[in-house]
């Protein structure tokens, strides 16, 4: 009788003391810098992006999917894509093609500079592997 209750603790505390899996947090994003081009005629001006906690992010998360449908013809896009809308979800611009969690510190958008940018923009973070959507905070277009 002892050794059945001293198995059937082990088996309890075992089950107890393993650990809840990590929860990807959403991205928190914040504006970095703002620069003026010229294309084809026209001025603009860039809007630079970081993810605060893209730490928290597998690189494995932007790894080249093949199996997963392609971004144009781009048929080793990755797993996860990363769109920016202003703040009435407006799409402003996608990343399809980002390779680590880090790159999340280069995302961007451009509008013409006669053009009132939005007062807040977010990302969504498509993680077409799991079908699971990260949204952030709404960032600033000022610094």
């Amino acid at each position: 009788m002892l050794v059945a209750s001293l198995l059937l603790a082990m088996i309890a505390g075992s089950k107890t003391s393993q650990a809840n899996p990590p929860v990807t947090p959403n991205p928190v994003l914040y504006l970095t810098s703002t620069d003026y081009f010229t294309q084809g005629g026209t001025n603009y001006v860039r809007y630079h992006y970081d993810v605060f906690n893209k730490d928290a992010y597998p690189d494995a998360m932007f790894a080249p999917a093949p199996a997963l449908p392609p971004c144009g013809k781009n048929t080793k896009s990755s797993r996860t894509w990363v769109d920016i809308f202003d703040q009435s979800g407006k799409r402003l611009y996608g990343f399809c093609a980002l390779g680590k969690a880090g790159d999340l510190a280069g995302i961007w958008f451009a509008l013409p500079e006669d053009v009132i940018p939005p007062s807040w923009v977010y990302i969504e973070m498509n993680d077409r592997e799991t079908n699971t959507k990260y949204k952030s905070n709404l960032a600033d277009t000022t610094q």
